[in-house]
């Protein structure tokens, strides 16, 4: 990890994982309540409607993370924004001018790693770090000065891609030294200790932060995840243009049948809407997941859930250290 990277903003992480920012699921409360337990709470700025509505959340997260520290003496995680950087936003340049008044500490990019963006944020020495599903897209934004990549490896929620987490992670270390976060599957403090032991900086974890009780997901939504499992992903484009993985139970509801998800084109969700409000319309209804699903049993709240990360990665490392003494 670079010196960068590796100064204020790691050193109020108590626990190595970022909560992704999930599209209609991540709102205030999930991000004060991760940063309050010592991990990193992001959001997208698109979650809110307008720039002055995603301005109010900043503004609320800050206040609410400032009494936090006012009332413990402890210093809460940092927060961070993710901003689709894609011509087809419009809000792009408004709410990054937000995300600079109030000087937000991570800005992770999405669909685009623009220099003048990185250069925006670290001058006023916030972080940028931009997802990746492939190599090409990695060396990009490394050219863009990137303080570090989220590797969406095959089995991620959203838009995942297709290589598995050994032979991404790999390949990007071979001309990337900065931070490095690894995304796919990651549901329990197993998973955020085997991210580590593959070389990851930070865990970067979706899923599972869809089923906490500050999640703005539905209650259907969060108990289709739990009685489903990893081979109730389907990994298709058919709902929004771009390969991501969906809950198969929430596919067949609105009458999408095999024969139409294994189809690459996408699904006329109606000529009157624009891309953008066409795919909000159709993640209302069509639940994204990942295939850690298998691992999800429950909705507790964020403090519970990262007790429980916290023990499991604990036990991790202790049958690390026993597998070392073994073979070492």
């Amino acid at each position: 990890m670079s010196d960068t990277t590796s100064s204020s903003f790691f050193k109020d992480i108590s626990f190595p994982v970022v909560a992704a920012p999930m599209f209609l699921i991540s709102g205030p409360q999930l991000v004060i309540e991760c940063c309050k337990n010592g991990i990193v709470g992001t959001f997208p700025a698109l979650n809110q409607r307008t720039t002055e509505g995603f301005e109010e959340w900043i503004i609320e997260i800050k206040s609410a993370l400032e009494q936090f520290e006012k009332d413990t003496g402890k210093k809460a995680a940092p927060f961070g924004v993710n901003i689709i950087v894609h011509p087809t936003n419009p809000r792009v340049q408004p709410d990054l001018e937000v995300c600079m008044k109030h000087k937000v500490p991570l800005i992770i990019t999405s669909l685009g790693a623009v220099s003048e963006l990185v250069t925006a944020v670290h001058s006023y020495g916030g972080l940028v770090f931009h997802d990746v599903i492939k190599k090409r897209h990695a060396e990009k934004a490394a050219e863009a000065g990137v303080d570090g990549l989220i590797l969406v490896a095959a089995g991620a929620g959203g838009h995942a891609g297709t290589l598995h987490p050994f032979a991404l992670i790999n390949e990007i270390k071979t001309f990337y030294d900065k931070t490095i976060l690894l995304s796919g599957c990651i549901s329990t403090g197993r998973d955020v200790a085997s991210a580590l032991q593959m070389g990851a900086d930070l865990a970067y974890m979706g899923t599972r932060f869809i089923n906490v009780e500050e999640s703005q997901a539905d209650t259907e939504y969060k108990e289709m995840i739990i009685n489903s499992k990893a081979e109730d992903i389907v990994y298709t484009a058919a709902v929004s243009g771009v390969h991501a993985n969906f809950l198969r139970p929430s596919l067949e509801s609105v009458g999408i049948t095999e024969e139409m998800w294994k189809n690459s084109k996408k699904i006329d969700f109606g000529s009157e809407l624009d891309a953008a409000k066409a795919e909000a319309k159709a993640w209302k209804t069509i639940w994204s997941a990942g295939q850690g699903v298998t691992s999800i049993t429950d909705s507790i709240p964020i403090a519970s859930l990262v007790t429980q990360l916290r023990k499991e990665f604990h036990e991790a490392l202790q049958h690390q250290k026993d597998h070392l003494e073994r073979y070492g």
